[in-house]
């Protein structure tokens, strides 16, 4: 082939392609399904299960009965941002001892105001609620994590920072 057919070829492929590239954009004004608004009318299908109060849990207990390995497990969740050593602060503090010690009490580390805000102590109970969801619990926290949904999967990080200590 020489150049001028090569150069023909080329301009019918990028031309096929402009208009099928304007169809689609038109095709999209055209019949965009996005949200318009708020729905005509509402079926209503009974109060949700949501409503419903949640069984009251002994963390306590739960924790009692945890797997610390399946704990250490979990904790490579933390273990990005935080340490288990005595001392070693990482992006996060260290969580060598942290079960019923003062919230924001680690030397050396640089805590948020959030953080700096909560009194009290890591007890097992307020673990166990600030990491289901760490931006709820402290509003303004800089700790990113999303938290742990699981209550099991709680209990055994709670039992396994118990166990690092003993």
């Amino acid at each position: 082939m020489d150049t001028m057919t090569t150069t023909k070829v080329v301009a019918s492929l990028c031309g096929a392609f402009l208009v099928l590239l304007l169809g689609k954009w038109a095709a999209e004004a055209i019949y965009h399904v996005g949200g318009h608004g708020e729905a005509a009318y509402v079926i209503d299908t009974g109060p949700s299960e949501s409503a419903e109060p949640a069984e009251q849990v002994d963390f306590n207990a739960l924790v009692a009965e945890a797997d610390v390995a399946k704990g250490a497990n979990v904790f490579k969740k933390c273990g990005a941002c935080h340490k288990i050593e005595d001392g070693v602060n990482g992006t996060g503090p260290s969580l060598y001892g942290v079960v019923n010690r003062d919230v924001a009490s680690e030397p050396g580390f640089s805590y948020s105001a959030a953080m700096q805000g909560v009194e009290g102590t890591w007890t097992p109970e307020h673990l166990n609620e600030f990491l289901t969801n760490p931006k709820g619990v402290v509003p303004g926290t800089t700790m990113g994590f999303a938290g742990l949904k699981k209550i099991e999967e709680r209990a055994d990080l709670v039992a396994y920072l118990e166990s690092i200590v003993k």
